[in-house]
């Protein structure tokens, strides 16, 4: 008889993903310098099919993102051996920490809308056009 491969879970990837997110959070607030590297936010986390690699998207406040991904990076052994004992489960991620630029962009974007949007100064000042009739 031969082995059957079983289907991947995406629902259990998922929910596998939030929690490791939700366990990383509490380790990181509580073992990580703020005066280092800032108040980090982890926004989400990309599992592989096998469970055997996860990369943690980030942001960061007060200090650069090189730092905190220095310092996140210089802690994911101890987090992986933290999330191993949480989690209970057979196969615990290698843990890689990546900032997460999409919500900067995100920011520079809609700043960037606002500002196309907004009234410009001296345009008001243009006379409106009138229609042939005479219309304004």
């Amino acid at each position: 008889m031969g082995r059957h491969k079983s289907k991947p879970n995406p629902g259990r990837n998922t929910r596998l993903a939030d929690q490791i997110q939700q366990d990383l959070a509490g380790l990181v607030q509580r073992e990580l310098d703020v005066s280092r590297a800032g108040l980090i936010t982890l926004t989400s986390v990309d599992l592989s099919a096998d469970y055997a690699h996860a990369k943690v998207y980030f942001t960061v406040l007060g200090a650069e993102p090189v730092v905190a991904a220095e310092a996140l990076n210089e802690k994911a052994g101890w987090m992986h051996s933290q999330l191993f004992k949480l989690l209970h489960i057979h196969t615990v991620p290698t843990l890689r920490f990546v900032h997460d630029v999409h919500l900067a962009r995100g920011l520079e974007l809609t700043q960037l809308i606002d500002r196309a949007n907004r009234p410009q100064a001296g345009v008001s000042d243009i006379p409106e056009l009138e229609d042939p009739d005479g219309q304004p």
